[in-house]
């Protein structure tokens, strides 16, 4: 009897498993915001997330961030709305993108706290998520990763959404791009080039590029690189469900000046990517690690896990794209 029980739980288990990731995703939705609504009922059409599923709450949308007090009435409003299967959350809209010192991304995955912060080159409180083999991040450490559905234009975002919906398991044909440029502040990754390549050349063509842009090349599948501005991108093709980032102070400030946005990769072609809202310093343990990043790519999970796995020290980081893109997904 004993036997058949834990052979039950284990099959529970592995049909959860194997279900569609959009029954355990929820999509929390500004009706404040028209734009917010729009994209909403877009990405449930588009991946079939179920109408319990949506989380509705109405706050400020003119506003880049704000203090962890309003965030903490948003917050708790939607944690009581949650049903408690949900694993992940989509946040639909582009402002605000952080709470005080960190991303809205993070405050939503752990709550605010400001451990996760840093004041100067300091280290950050960890993720526990990090290099998991975990599907069900709420069940196994009490966190739901956070993604936000943001860009440059609500046609930006469907078009982003598209292209990651179009990707599922396309096994797409596409190289990893690890660029190391001349910028030493913002090249810090680039001592984990090798052994990327080393391990996981056997999955997709790695090559790692000595210049300070990615010139005309037609198979883009990852472009990693360290600058504080990325020249040329719109030169070359992103293959549908690609992942690009640039290692900066502000690259998550999406509407800023100062900084390339990250927003600039989603208009270019990128299905997601990842920036720091407040100056982190070049610590890559705050940044996306290249091979953490491409192994859990690869091996056939989501953009949202493949990219929250990669980030040891995630507090200041704001992930933005299309969650559920699975390319390499069987």
């Amino acid at each position: 009897m004993l036997r058949y029980l834990l052979l039950l739980c284990l099959l529970i288990r592995v049909d959860f498993a194997f279900a569609s990731m959009a029954e355990f995703t929820a999509i929390v939705v500004n009706r404040s915001d028209p734009d917010s609504v729009t994209v909403a009922e877009y990405y449930q059409k588009k991946r079939g997330i179920p109408d319990a599923n949506i989380i509705n709450i109405e706050m400020v949308s003119d506003v880049n961030g704000f203090n962890e007090n309003y965030f903490k009435t948003i917050y708790d409003k939607v944690r009581a709305a949650t049903p408690s299967h949900i694993q992940f959350y989509v946040l639909a809209w582009s402002r605000p993108y952080k709470v005080k010192c960190m991303s809205m991304t993070s405050a939503f995955t752990f709550g605010f706290d400001e451990a996760y912060c840093a004041k100067g080159c300091k280290a950050t409180k960890a993720s526990p998520y990090l290099n998991s083999n975990s599907r069900m991040p709420n069940w196994d450490y009490g966190i739901r990763p956070t993604m936000m559905l943001a860009g440059s234009s609500v046609e930006k975002v469907i078009e982003m959404i598209d292209r990651g919906v179009e990707s599922d398991a396309t096994k797409p044909d596409g190289t990893a791009y690890l660029v190391s440029t001349r910028d030493k502040a913002r090249n810090v990754r680039a001592r984990m080039y090798p052994l990327a390549k080393q391990r996981l050349s056997s999955r997709l063509p790695i090559e790692i590029v000595r210049s300070d842009a990615l010139v005309d090349k037609d198979d883009v599948m990852f472009y990693l690189t360290g600058k504080q501005w990325v020249e040329d991108i719109d030169s070359n093709r992103f293959v549908k469900g690609a992942l690009a980032d640039h290692l900066t102070s502000t690259g998550g400030n999406l509407f800023g000046v100062n900084q390339m946005s990250i927003l600039r990769w989603l208009d270019a072609g990128a299905v997601a990517s990842y920036g720091t809202v407040v100056e982190p310093c070049a610590i890559p343990q705050k940044f996306p690690n290249p091979g953490i990043l491409i192994d859990r790519y690869t091996r056939g999970e989501t953009a949202i896990e493949a990219y929250w796995k990669s980030v040891a020290w995630p507090g200041q980081g704001l992930f933005v794209g299309e969650p559920l893109a699975a390319p390499y997904a069987d």
